[in-house]
Formats: C-alpha cells, structure tokens, sequence
C-alpha cells in the first residue's frame, strides 16, 4: 500500500494543506499517523476520495453534500443531490435570462433615445415590471421556499464577493514565525502559538490580530513556505527564530470566508481585476505581492480552552490603490 505525505498530496493535487486538515477535521478524510514518523499520511483510498472531493467542489456541491455521498451506500442520495443542483442551476438560468431580458430592454432604449430618464424607464415599463414580476411570485409554496433558500445557499459565493470591504491597515510591529518544508502552515503556526503563550501576549495586547501569507509562494510543485505575524507592543523583546519586522500597512480590498474556502480567493482576485474603483497595487511583504489573510478573533483563540479546534474565519486582503 502507497502512502503519501500531506505535503506530496498538496503538490499533486495543487491544493494547500491547510485545505486538508480542514477535509480532516470536517472527517470527509482521515491520516495515518505512522510510528516514528511525524508527518501525516494518507493512503491510495484517501488519495482518491481527495481527488473526488475536489471534483464535486468544481461542481458547486458543499461539504455537507459531498459528505452525505460518500456516507450513504445508496445511489439514489448522490441521484437526488445531483438532481437538486441541476435544478438550481436550471432555476439561476432562467433567471439569468429574465434579467438579461430587461437589460436588453434597456439598451435598445438608449440607444434610440437622447434623453434617456433611467427612473420613468423603470418606473412606468410595464413590460419591465412584467418581467420582474415572474421573478418575484407572491405565494410560493412550503417546497417552493426550501428550493429559493437552496438556490441563495448556492449562489452564497456571489453575494460575499459582493460584500468586498476596503479597509486601511495602520503601520504596525509583528513578531514573525516563517516555515520552509513540510506543512510549512502547521509548523509557522505551532511556533506562534508557542511565542504567544509564553510572552503572554493575549493579555499583553489584548488587540493583538494575526496575519498569514505564502513565503516563498509556490508556482508549481517545489517546496513552498508559510510565514505567520501576530501584532506585539513595540517595546518587545523577540528571541530567535521569531523576528521583530515593521509591516507598513496601507489600503486593502478585504472580505470574509470560513476556514477552508480557499477557492474563494480566485473569485475575489477578480473582483479587483474587475473593479472600476481600485486596481492591485503589489507591496511588501512580495512573495505574494502584498497579499494576507488575518486570522479573526486571535483575541478568543489564544485564550479559549478550545484553542485546538483552529481559527474559524478568514479576512482575505489584497492591496489595492485608487484608479486615476
């Protein structure tokens, strides 16, 4: 029997490990823990149910879901699951189609009008009001309502990525923990946490915020590293291997995601791509081009006794500068 490593099904799979440990503690996958041997394994059956799982996230299916397949023997729960999300998605496309109907409305009547007054149009159209009527019924049914509050779960990425915030970081002190190797995440965290506990620093700074960000970032699947800051009080002393660094902050496109949506990141890449107010504006620390993702609630993390159970939410940010 094959076994491979965290960091081996990482590189192959292009999927970070933190990703992983998440799919363990959500027990959609389990490790092997081998004597002597400290990393993580997994065996070909897990490798492959990896593989499947990343499979049905490409189709939209959430953990939940996904989890209820590979709990049930009985095709007809992957049937009725895949028959919901087709009738998701054949619901979204028709409401795709009415939307795109009025908007084409609209642009054949600017562009045969001079004097185009947006409110009359939208006001008086009844053809308009017909259209949007249909998309917004008056009685809907008891299994009617369950299927529009799984069509807003679905389509629950859209709304956040609409939810972006722009944020300014002040300039700040950071005591830095930085990894090359194996599950480079897990070891910068572990000697964190560490510094943490013994500076007492939750009680130190009880405002303290954690960042995190690739260091080196990868690019294809050579061994990549994680560094780890967290705020400190600019008077303190930090022994080796953590470094005292100055962080000069700046401003930041931001928004929120749970712990293990790293998908989520391309779609707010090109929320800024697409952004007629900002545009990226690369800035240290480079090896992302001044990218992060802060931690939320270090405050209760560092002094809940559930400290093992991780971080719950991220805020990705990116650096942004106003367009000319």
């Amino acid at each position: 029997m094959e076994l491979k490593t965290i960091s081996t099904v990482s590189k192959s799979l292009n999927i970070s490990t933190r990703t992983l440990r998440y799919y363990e503690e959500q027990d959609l996958i389990k490790s092997i823990k081998m004597p002597n041997y400290s990393y993580r394994v997994y065996d070909e059956d897990t490798f492959k149910k990896i593989q499947q799982i990343l499979i049905l996230r490409k189709i939209s299916l959430s953990l939940k879901q996904i989890q209820l397949i590979f709990e049930n023997d009985d095709a007809k729960y992957a049937l009725q699951i895949f028959m919901q999300k087709i009738d998701e998605i054949d619901r979204e496309v028709d409401t795709l189609k009415s939307v795109k109907s009025v908007i084409s409305m609209l642009v054949g009547k600017l562009k045969h009008s001079v004097d185009f007054d947006i409110n009359a149009q939208l006001a008086d159209n009844s053809d308009i009001a017909e259209i949007l009527d249909s998309l917004t019924p008056r009685k809907v049914k008891l299994k009617e309502k369950k299927q529009m509050e799984d069509i807003k779960k679905a389509s629950e990425t859209k709304e956040v990525i609409k939810n972006v915030r722009i944020v300014y970081l002040p300039p700040i002190i950071v005591a830095s923990s930085h990894y090359i190797g194996n599950e480079p995440e897990n070891n910068a965290g572990k000697a964190l946490d560490k510094f943490v506990k013994e500076h007492n620093l939750a009680e130190a700074k009880p405002d303290l915020r954690v960042y995190g960000f690739n260091n080196p970032n990868p690019e294809g699947n050579e061994e990549y590293g994680y560094e780890f800051w967290v705020t400190i009080p600019e008077d303190m002393d930090v022994p080796a291997p953590i470094e005292k660094k100055i962080f000069a902050g700046g401003m930041y496109a931001a928004y929120t995601i749970k712990m293990g949506d790293f998908h989520l990141w391309q779609h707010f890449y090109e929320w800024v791509m697409d952004s007629n107010e900002y545009e990226f504006d690369a800035r240290e620390p480079l090896s992302m081009g001044g990218t992060m993702e802060e931690h939320l609630n270090a405050y209760g993390y560092y002094t809940s006794d559930k400290q093992d159970n991780g971080f719950k939410q991220l805020d990705l940010l990116i650096p942004i500068k106003e367009k000319l």
